[in-house]
């Protein structure tokens, strides 16, 4: 079984070599055939020569000149992608390392799933860290956009999500959306097409900023989740 991980990464400098590094020295350890892409976004730093530059086996970058959104980033390495399962996370790892090989245990022990989705609101710790305030609004986001969308994962907003490799670049192939909302669009489109979904609890070890302003960006998600749903809706799935 070969293992993609995919890791949007913008403006990253600061953090992307400790994390090229911990990804390369834990993949290495717990997989015999695996591949790291880092898709970079249009970053105005030096993000992807940082991780070109370290020479990583089985580690490259791919992406693009002009920042388009982390939807396109993780499409762009999705579809570049040739693993049997593919996951992509942030390039903060805000979910640690070791949920990559509880992601593949999850698909092991439930052969009948065709995706995992990390969940916050499934582990009793999930929120551990957040103010009562950022726990309350993220929670409240995340409702109103499975509203929305009229989807019923948990936690759709994760960022942490992995597919069966075949289904994955399938899914991506007939996604559009760049921003934030992607994610909703890969579930939608994967729920058209009959996917199987596993939620897997999750809990966030690394805190930063979220670049997500909840209140600013809620009713713009809404009605873009509303536009996509509509999208989706008329799709007709070649073989």
């Amino acid at each position: 079984m070969k293992f993609s991980l995919c890791i949007p990464m913008y403006n990253e400098a600061s953090i992307i070599e400790n994390t090229a590094r911990m990804l390369s020295a834990y993949m290495s350890e717990h997989f015999e055939d695996y591949e790291i892409l880092f898709s970079n976004d249009g970053s105005t730093d030096d993000s992807a020569a940082i991780v070109s530059a370290l020479g990583l086996p089985f580690v490259r970058v791919v992406g693009y000149e002009e920042n388009r959104g982390k939807g396109a980033a993780v499409r762009e390495a999705v579809l570049a992608s040739s693993g049997d399962i593919v996951m992509f996370t942030d390039a903060d790892l805000a979910y640690g390392t070791e949920v990559i090989s509880r992601v593949v245990n999850a698909f092991e022990e439930n052969p009948q799933a065709d995706a995992v989705i990390g969940s916050r609101n499934l582990h009793k710790d999930g929120y551990e860290g957040y103010t009562a305030l950022r726990k309350l609004a993220s929670k409240a986001y995340i409702r109103l956009l499975c509203v929305a969308g009229g989807l019923r994962l948990s936690d759709s907003q994760c960022g942490c999500k992995a597919f069966r490799g075949d289904l994955a670049r399938r899914i991506f192939s007939y996604c559009q959306v760049n921003g934030f909302a992607f994610d909703f669009e890969a579930i939608m489109i994967g729920t058209r097409m009959g996917a199987r979904f596993f939620e897997l609890p999750v809990k966030v070890i690394h805190h930063r900023e979220s670049k997500v302003h909840v209140l600013s960006d809620a009713l713009k998600m809404v009605k873009d989740v509303q536009k996509m749903k509509k999208r989706v809706a008329k799709l007709e799935f070649g073989e």
